[in-house]
């Protein structure tokens, strides 16, 4: 019964922070449209540490829930998705040495990103299967983002730095999206595997 109430439950400490990262896009796109880049550092630097915590904070004050499960993915894509569009615009970040971020580096992202989403819906509809967890290397990859976000931000505000490791972050970026869509098929068919031990037995019954 208490399972139940926790995992439909709306208004928890770890749904608040993802709401609070959702809620800080929009801004964030418009600091950076005005040229604030100072300050969208500063908000997205936020919107990072509250994805990096609200997972521990729902497993400590088990405050799991569905919804968290559910809007947590998709508050960390339309963050992500958000910064390196942005940061792709030659109106956003003057072009200068590496900046603004290539546009290859936001196509694997994005690309990435589509990719997990097209074979979920497709596995869903063929299967009815819905027990998708992310791998880990998923959330290696989405962290690995979050970070080059930043590298790249303080590389906006702090010109002398761009050339000194902007290309390492852009190819160490676009190869975790890239491992970590063809790991996640694998990942799914493992999780597909698990959820379905009996079917052998059944059929020989």
């Amino acid at each position: 019964m208490s399972e139940k109430r926790v995992s439909t439950k709306v208004i928890t400490i770890p749904n608040l922070l993802t709401f609070l990262r959702i809620g800080l896009i929009p801004a964030f796109a418009i600091l950076l449209a005005y040229g604030r880049e100072g300050w969208a550092l500063a908000l997205f630097t936020i919107a990072g540490i509250s994805d990096g915590i609200d997972g521990f904070v729902a497993r400590w004050l088990d405050q799991e829930s569905e919804l968290g499960t559910i809007i947590d993915p998709i508050a960390d894509k339309l963050l992500m998705t958000t910064a390196f569009v942005m940061l792709t615009l030659p109106s956003v970040l003057a072009p200068s040495p590496h900046l603004p971020v290539p546009f290859w580096v936001t196509a694997c992202v994005i690309g990435r990103d589509v990719a997990i989403v097209c074979v979920a819906a497709s596995i869903t509809m063929m299967t009815g299967f819905r027990g998708f967890r992310p791998s880990w290397l998923g959330k290696a990859s989405t962290f690995v983002q979050v970070v080059g976000v930043i590298a790249i931000l303080v590389a906006a505000v702090y010109p002398d730095l761009r050339g000194f490791y902007l290309p390492t972050v852009y190819t160490t970026v676009a190869a975790f999206a890239i491992l970590s869509g063809v790991h996640y098929i694998y990942h799914v068919a493992r999780l597909m595997r698990e959820a379905e031990p009996d079917a052998p037995d059944d059929a020989k019954a």
